[in-house]
């Protein structure tokens, strides 16, 4: 295909390249509060204002602070809109682009919905809100604004303690838990209730719930250009909680709240997006046959639901945005292949065009796939645009052309000597399958030496890693390291079929096809084979386990939030419902050897690799106490360990604070360092 993309990550790199790049100090921890990165791009309807979510660090507080900024499309000058108290989130235009909706978080952590009005400058609660509203959506008139809310319920109690005398300091109360989902890795422990739709003025009053009952609401809000109605996707059936994947797109009547389910099938279906005319409907889904994976498709579909029918089918990649364009005429698709994040241009026949790729995602600390972006009534198309040389940048395409808009981090990656990246090609010592992965040196490697080299390896597994820049592996490399990672079987963006080669077998050829990335690092020439080091987080965590009970290569091993023994960990997790469901088919007790044999605790005995296991203690997706079990049994061996506990992380807020993302980097390299040997020279 012919390239029309001119990436300025590109040239940046041919310039970091072409620099006395010694000269200039490595990346650092402190580094990491200095950078900032762009989300959540919002075109306005004329396709001239681009509104975006701006993330930095706060070094006093060790948090990320988020403002609303305004960049024009055209000459892509910068302007503040919204910079707290607080921190601001999701800003979406009114119809006419006269106002703007956002939520603002305030010091105490409650969020609320605002309209700014844009000629004035004004701007206002519009509610009253005791939780934080999602999916905000303007009417199609611009009168009232649609969202999600958590809507509790009447707690459960289960006997009651004596009258407490007045002025007693008496313990808290009993919690009784009786709810399938009871808690998840983002919330802690979960109050009874469930998300309900919501529809209040735009320019204030009491807020109108339009559903209810004990079902779920989970996904994005559609109306109608008549206003009558609103699609949104959830899962109102009677057992949900068992079956949560198995979404519907909902027809909800905006006069009385009547819903109408539009959709039947066993699976997913989610995102709806009404047409520009009223009459079809744009969503995402896929049919269940209970693997691990699947790839979601486009599907389109009547107002009323009927004659449904995929666009996407002959697509062997999962489509995770759609939008339709101005004019109804196509849509506007999101999904990544090999790796990279793609725009493109889908007709109702299923033709497809090029429009952008090279997105970035709002990841800052490992280079995951990803990305977001919007469409105006015009054809501008907005997006998050990154590449190895720092977080994401606003960039948009107008016609043919695509620019990049912002250079949020110019000034460091100016100021610093950082590792490029490179591709590495890999073929798997099991089947010859290609592999695709990536090779980082330090930026001031040692003439002459062979350097030591660390395998970082993605969680998920059903994800993907890409030239995309990473903390981590930017500090291992000024540590002196390389660094290769890669996207083995189970990795997402390579098809259906690649995906589900790990299918109920979690971990097994994986390990062969990271073993053929360590082997082709090795081949260049550029990495000391004796000095071979291993991490990874969640899935990565998992692998980083199981590597070291099936090799003893490795110096030294760190298992970030790894899962021990799926057993336990499938009772403790706070997804266990549809983990057993799609990962094993089966509940332990009925063939716990599937579980066993897949557990890297199976594989202990055979550990020599010293091995750090890093947890957060609020992690519910992969709780402390699997990781405390994979720390004992390695104590209990006389296997040189240590469990470092990061307070207060969950599982997917392990990074969120600069420090503890610096501090764990660091904990990783000196753990490594107590293990490392002296440089050797290069044959």
């Amino acid at each position: 295909m012919e390239s029309r993309f001119l990436w300025p990550w590109l040239l940046l790199g041919s310039l970091l390249s072409s620099v006395a790049t010694a000269a200039l100090p490595n990346f650092t921890g402190a580094d990491i509060f200095r950078l900032e990165s762009a989300q959540d791009p919002q075109l306005r309807q004329d396709g001239g204002v681009i509104a975006y979510v701006r993330q930095s660090y706060d070094q006093m507080d060790d948090r990320a602070r988020t403002a609303i900024w305004l960049v024009d499309a055209v000459t892509g000058s910068q302007t503040p809109l919204i910079t707290g108290p607080g921190s601001v989130s999701s800003p979406r235009w009114s119809p006419d682009g006269s106002r703007l909706a956002y939520l603002q978080t305030n010091e105490n952590g409650r969020a609320q919905l605002m309209v700014r009005w844009n000629q004035s400058g004004a701007a206002a609660r519009i509610a009253d809100l005791l939780e934080t509203p999602k999916s905000v959506t303007w009417s199609p008139d611009g009168r009232s604004l649609a969202f999600l809310l958590f809507t509790p319920t009447e707690k459960s109690v289960l006997g009651e303690a004596p009258k407490k005398p007045e002025g007693a300091k008496w313990a808290d109360p009993l919690e009784l838990i009786t709810d399938l989902h009871y808690r998840t890795d983002e919330e802690g422990y979960l109050r009874s209730g469930n998300s309900q739709l919501y529809v209040v003025a735009a320019d204030g009053g009491a807020p109108r719930q339009l559903t209810s009952g004990p079902y779920e609401l989970n996904d994005g809000i559609s109306w109608t250009p008549d206003g009558r109605y609103l699609m949104v996707s959830g899962n109102r059936h009677e057992h949900w909680q068992l079956d949560p994947l198995n979404t519907e797109i909902y027809r909800v009547t905006a006069a009385d709240g009547a819903v109408e389910a539009l959709t039947a099938r066993v699976g997913p279906d989610l995102s709806p997006a009404v047409s520009p005319d009223g009459r079809q409907i744009a969503y995402l889904g896929f049919d269940d046959r209970l693997r691990a994976y699947a790839n979601q498709r486009v599907y389109v579909m009547d107002l009323d639901g009927g004659h449904s029918h995929a666009l996407t089918a002959a697509l062997d990649r999962s489509i995770d945005d759609v939008k339709w364009s101005g004019d109804g005429k196509h849509l506007y698709i999101r999904y990544v292949d090999r790796s990279v994040t793609r725009i493109a241009r889908l007709w109702l026949d299923g033709r497809m065009e090029a429009v952008a790729e090279g997105l970035s995602g709002a990841e800052v600390d490992r280079p995951y796939s990803g990305g977001a972006f919007s469409v105006s009534a015009k054809g501008v198309v907005a997006f998050t645009a990154g590449g190895v040389a720092g977080p994401s940048n606003i960039a948009v395409v107008a016609g043919r052309q695509t620019r990049v808009l912002t250079h949020l981090n110019a000034d460091l990656v100016a100021a610093r000597s950082l590792a490029t990246v490179r591709p590495l090609a890999v073929a798997s010592s099991f089947d010859h399958h290609p592999i695709d992965a990536w090779i980082m040196l330090p930026p001031s490697a040692p003439a002459g030496k062979r350097v030591p080299l660390i395998l970082e390896i993605h969680g998920g597994p059903y994800a993907s890693y890409g030239a995309t820049f990473s903390t981590d592996h930017q500090l291992y490399a000024a540590a002196g390291f390389a660094v290769v990672y890669a996207n083995p079987r189970g990795s997402t963006s390579y098809g259906e079929e690649f995906a589900n080669q790990i299918d109920k077998d979690y971990p097994d050829h994986d390990y062969d096809d990271l073993m053929s990335v360590v082997d082709a690092a090795i081949a260049t020439g550029s990495v000391d084979p004796d000095q071979l080091f291993v991490t990874g987080g969640s899935g990565g965590g998992v692998l980083t386990a199981w590597i070291v009970g099936k090799t003893h290569r490795f110096r030294a091993a760190a298992s970030q939030k790894p899962v021990i023994n799926w057993t336990s960990w499938l009772l403790t997790t706070d997804g266990y419902p549809e983990s057993m469901k799609y990962w094993f088919g089966v509940p332990p007790w009925e063939n716990p050897d599937l579980y066993w044999r897949h557990s890297p605790l199976s594989l202990v005995g055979a550990v020599t690799t010293p091995t750090l296991v890093i947890v957060g203690d609020r992690d519910f997706r992969t709780p402390l106490s699997d990781s405390e079990q994979y720390y004992q049994a390695l104590k209990l061996r006389g296997v040189p360990t240590a469990l470092l506990k990061i307070p207060g992380a969950s599982h997917g807020g392990i990074a969120a604070r600069p420090s503890q993302s610096a501090a764990k980097a660091s904990a990783v390299l000196a753990w490594f360092e107590r293990y490392r040997e002296s440089p050797k020279p290069a044959p």
